[in-house]
């Protein structure tokens, strides 16, 4: 996010126009006195006497890109333009409106008006600016999951995971059984998108894989009764958390959402995840908005972070929808699941030499 802020930022001060001193020729000539009666005085030329330059003297005159603007006072006016400019570019990082609002306001309460310190430059302002206003937005109340799970007054603790087609939500719940066994914790699968026989093939080579059961009926069958059966297995066997799939469904469908439902009002889940993909851009951010509304979330699980060079989707996801990013995607393996950390997040978005 960062690159594509600064490289907004420069080429606004690339395209500045240099000041042209005044020739010769456009110099104010002093008015002649050849031919004034002589009972008319003189007029006594007087030099003024050169004051130095002064820091205090630079400071009061110089606007924030003149001169290399150390010791210079930000203007209003000149901070609003750049927010003109940082808004154009946080928009092709693909961070939300609302959130570019949020941003502005602070980077103005901050900047505008004030003086920067001498050896700190405009760009560096700005950049500090926006990280202290996004690690602002990124620190939500975080749920931590293993320490949920073991103080939760019964077992199993219930998970369900929700989202649209093609996010990555099937992996994401393989991944999470992996760390859960990694934390100490057992857990039983319900492979509760029974609309795609592929669905529950592909959970039983993870499961397999993993060392995990796997409760699953025929394809057709209700979702609900799926969740029903894993949950009364996990009471069976004492199983810490059961983990729930649903079938990827458009937030738009809502017979697919009134299945959501039911499944809620069956196995009543301790937590609700929505599973985005980062690479969609602002479409994630719709998702979960209406996904929360339709259903209620608990928490966010960002898949394919890794190949997310902008940024922006996790930023705006978290900032719209107030609710905390658990865990991230940054790669293929069961390993590649990561605990969410937001000052991991911003060191990311503000890293030089980032694409985005």
């Amino acid at each position: 996010m960062w690159a594509a802020v600064k490289a907004r930022l420069r080429r606004r001060e690339a395209a500045k126009p240099e000041p042209v001193p005044p020739s010769e020729s456009q110099q104010p000539e002093a008015p002649s006195t050849a031919n004034l009666p002589a009972s008319v005085p003189r007029a006594v030329e007087v030099r003024p006497r050169a004051v130095p330059s002064t820091p205090a003297s630079r400071e009061s005159d110089a606007s924030l890109f003149t001169d290399g603007m150390l010791g210079r006072r930000l203007t209003e006016g000149t901070v609003d333009e750049v927010l003109d400019d940082l808004e154009i570019a946080l928009l092709q990082s693909d961070v939300a409106v609302p959130v570019i609002g949020r941003l502005r306001r602070d980077l103005r309460r901050e900047l505008a008006g004030r003086k920067l310190r001498f050896g700190v430059d405009a760009e560096e302002a700005i950049r500090t600016s926006l990280e202290r206003s996004v690690r602002a937005i990124l620190a939500r109340p975080p749920i931590h999951l293993a320490e949920a799970i073991r103080a939760h007054a019964s077992r199993p603790y219930v998970i369900l995971f929700v989202g649209v087609n093609g996010t990555g939500k099937t992996t994401s719940i393989a991944k999470l059984a992996g760390w859960l066994r990694r934390e100490g914790l057992s857990c039983v699968i319900a492979a509760g998108d029974t609309f795609r026989a592929g669905a529950i093939e592909q959970l039983l080579v993870h499961g397999e894989r993993l060392g995990v059961r796997v409760v699953r009926q025929q394809e057709g069958s209700d979702p609900a009764a799926v969740a029903f059966d894993a949950v009364a297995h996990a009471k069976a066997k004492k199983v810490d958390v059961v983990l729930i799939d649903t079938a990827g469904r458009q937030h738009t469908n809502e017979n697919l959402i009134e299945e959501a439902k039911k499944i809620r009002r069956v196995v009543a889940p301790a937590l609700t995840l929505f599973v985005g993909d980062a690479l969609s851009g602002n479409d994630v951010l719709e998702q979960a908005k209406l996904f929360d509304t339709a259903i209620g979330i608990d928490g966010l699980i960002l898949t394919k972070l890794d190949a997310d060079v902008k940024g922006g989707a996790a930023l705006s996801a978290t900032y719209v929808t107030k609710k905390p990013i658990l865990f991230v995607g940054v790669g293929q393996g069961y390993g590649d699941f990561a605990v969410f950390d937001p000052d991991w997040m911003v060191h990311r978005l503000f890293a030089e030499g980032t694409g985005g």
